[in-house]
């Protein structure tokens, strides 16, 4: 089998991880970011703004109109802090890129999709399911909205024959992850009643950086989802255990562990 694969965030990191997949599988792959990977056999470069519709428009002008197989939605961004500190301007940057770009992606793609038969694969994030926990806020409100626009967008493209995927990563190895400790510094606002608590967090993220797992198996799930016959709605790759078991523990348990444990 082979098709034809838009992949957006596709620079780096896990997208990056996610282009070489398809390649070995004999897919030509569409891959898009705001600077263009270069090109190379089986590898179509493109620049592309998600958040940007002239910029999508454009792109989309260079990708072949008979046909598509999928979409794969890896662009996005990291967003982190006290959502006090965190101006709004940031908070809207962040759900522009994660949550519209790839929407805005999705509706261009829709007729090529609809040629090809294709489908769409959305990243979310195991933050997507999980309680959003203190300093993730941005990016949680991110992930969650991903999920919920996943769904819907899923039981409305079954009326025309088009799976939609939802990917849940737990932690990889990427330059988001890589740069956690710059965000938390970023994000640390002197004098603010959230200080301390976000250099403490800073440092705890920081000595996850290391505990991420190889970006090639949340290339072989995506994979899957894009090439099974029958894809499942999510898909959950290796999610933190800690997390999880925080996310199933009563809410009032686990504020109070939080209390203790940050305070």
């Amino acid at each position: 089998m082979s098709g034809r694969v838009l992949i957006t965030g596709a620079a780096g990191g896990l997208g990056a991880a996610c282009v070489e997949r398809f390649v070995a599988g004999g897919w030509t792959v569409y891959a898009a970011d705001l600077v263009a990977p270069a090109s190379r056999d089986g590898v179509v470069p493109l620049q592309m703004d998600v958040t940007d519709q002239a910029s999508v428009d454009g792109a989309f002008l260079t990708i072949d109109p008979a046909e598509l197989s999928c979409v794969v939605n890896f662009a996005g961004i990291l967003g982190v802090g006290p959502l006090m500190d965190v101006p709004a301007e940031r908070l809207a940057q962040v759900l522009a890129i994660n949550v519209v770009g790839t929407h805005r992606v999705n509706r261009a793609a829709f007729p090529l999709l609809r040629a090809g038969n294709g489908r769409i694969v959305n990243i979310s994030s195991e933050t997507g399911w999980q309680r959003a926990l203190p300093m993730n806020g941005p990016y949680a409100m991110s992930k969650h909205a991903v999920e919920a626009y996943s769904d819907a967008l899923r039981r409305e493209l079954m009326f025309v024959g088009m799976p939609v995927s939802v990917i849940q990563p737990g932690p990889f190895r990427t330059p988001m992850t890589g740069g956690i400790t710059r965000s938390f510094e970023a994000a640390t606002v002197p004098g603010s009643p959230f200080e301390a608590l976000t250099r403490r967090m800073g440092k705890l993220a920081s000595r996850e950086e290391g505990r991420g797992h190889d970006p090639a198996l949340l290339a072989d799930v995506i994979w899957e989802a894009a090439t099974a016959a029958r894809p499942r709605a999510r898909y959950s790759v290796k999610p933190d255990l800690q997390r999880s078991v925080m996310h199933r523990m009563p809410a009032g348990l686990t504020d109070r562990a939080l209390r203790r444990f940050l305070g």
